[in-house]
């Protein structure tokens, strides 16, 4: 793949003799939406928490935009246009929808202190439109601790997308929401993904969100990639439907 905005090479992180990386090569390029599954403990997470600063690995090269950023700090990261979204939420509870969209634009713009505020005229209709494109807006007033599992997702992402990302990394973005809620929840964030031209890697155990939401997929297991192309090609894998999804066979 050429031009990729994300490349992996020779990625090895290994806690005592468990290998969380073991050659992990990988690309992704602009614009794309990839899936990553496989079993817990596979190493899924491990690779998001290494894009992210948040682990150092013991070999390999990260390169974004063509700048290699293994070892850099979070906070560097950030700034280079790599978001993330975790699998619980992470929500000021105690504030507003829009103030929790606030803070990270403030963070985003580098200057803010307590004794100017928060919410000025540009920065809340800012805030309004990112929740808007997230079919958020009628909850910007609402507290984040009185919102359900699927609306605290979405404002999880609409914090990441204050941030003006050209990369978003989601672990787990339909854990812990309603089946029947899932694709809606879906819907609506890759729409807000494409209309905003990023690119994002998403950690996932539902192989129907997978199917029907991502451009490609990346099967882990042990620490490395055991298998990578279309949702249709991958999921219909023998090896993948009996060690990642857990049933015999091709599908129906």
């Amino acid at each position: 793949m050429s031009g990729a905005l994300l490349e992996a090479r020779g990625l090895a992180l290994a806690f005592g003799g468990v290998r969380a990386a073991d050659g992990v090569d990988l690309e992704v390029a602009p614009g794309e939406i990839l899936a990553i599954i496989g079993p817990n403990g596979a190493g899924k997470t491990t690779f998001l928490n290494m894009v992210t600063g948040y682990l150092r690995p013991q070999a390999g090269s990260i390169r974004f935009a063509g700048r290699e950023i293994a070892g850099l700090p979070p906070r560097r990261i950030v700034r280079l246009g790599i978001a993330r979204s975790f699998q619980i939420p992470q929500l000021f509870a105690e504030h507003r929808v829009i103030e929790n969209v606030a803070l990270h634009l403030a963070a985003r713009d580098g200057f803010w202190a307590p004794f100017r505020p928060l919410l000025s005229p540009a920065r809340r209709s800012e805030a309004l439109a990112i929740l808007d494109d997230l079919e958020l807006a009628p909850l910007a007033e609402a507290r984040a601790d009185t919102l359900d599992e699927g609306a605290r997702k979405l404002v999880d992402i609409a914090m990441a997308l204050a941030l003006r990302p050209r990369l978003l990394l989601m672990d787990e973005p339909t854990s812990g929401v309603a089946a029947s809620e899932k694709h809606a929840i879906m819907d609506r964030l890759v729409a807000a993904l494409r209309r905003a031209s990023v690119t994002a890697v998403f950690v996932e155990h539902d192989m129907e969100v997978v199917a029907r939401h991502a451009d490609r997929v990346a099967v882990w297991s042990q620490g490395r990639i055991r298998a990578e192309g279309p949702p249709e090609a991958v999921l219909a894998d023998p090896l993948v439907r009996r060690e990642v999804i857990g049933v015999e066979g091709a599908p129906c």
